[in-house]
């Protein structure tokens, strides 16, 4: 447990240190045999009443991550309160309603993102303690929104437009150190 607070804290100074870079930075170019990769969201479409859609494009590869774990990028975090589906918004498998707010973080070195607690602790020290790190899976559809989707989902709140962020996947080895 102590190693665990110690990399945890190590997380942290790393993240901090990071916080006056501007939220525009963009990928750093590497050779991806030799540095691992994250998987990138960027902002898809805004809707009314605060509203926006974040999630996957052109650039992002869910399967292998798109962006070297030596970019460093705002994070996608999230806090679910149980938000009901707005007007103007129909959940389905692949634009799901996330059921709450989301937020980009200052930008964070993505190899410092060395667990998804590590990451959930960064959202957590910016936003408070109820946000986590986004999840791929996130958007949420159905009858009574039981289902999950994937690949872009709609939430509260706000991250600048033409901004790529690291967003967490459950399923595939597409975060920077294998975060899953």
């Amino acid at each position: 447990m102590r190693k665990l607070l110690r990399r945890g804290a190590a997380a942290f100074a790393a993240a901090a240190s990071l916080v006056l870079m501007s939220l525009n930075a963009t990928p750093a170019q590497a050779d991806s045999s030799a540095i691992a990769s994250g998987m990138t969201w960027t902002v898809l479409a805004k809707g009314t009443n605060g509203t926006i859609r974040v999630g996957a494009d052109s650039a992002t590869d869910a399967y292998n991550g798109d962006t070297a774990a030596t970019a460093t990028l705002p994070m996608l975090c999230l806090r679910v309160n149980g938000s009901a589906v707005p007007g103007g918004i129909t959940p389905d498998f692949y634009a799901g309603w996330a059921r709450g707010t989301v937020a980009a973080t200052p930008p964070v070195l993505g190899k410092s993102l060395t667990s998804r607690a590590t990451a959930d602790a960064i959202c957590a020290q910016y936003y408070g303690a109820d946000w986590r790190e986004a999840e791929f899976h996130d958007g949420r559809y159905g009858a009574n929104l039981e289902a999950s989707g994937g690949w872009s989902f709609w939430a509260y709140g706000y991250v600048p437009d033409g901004t790529r962020f690291w967003t967490a996947i459950n399923d595939q080895p597409s975060q920077p150190l294998e975060l899953r």
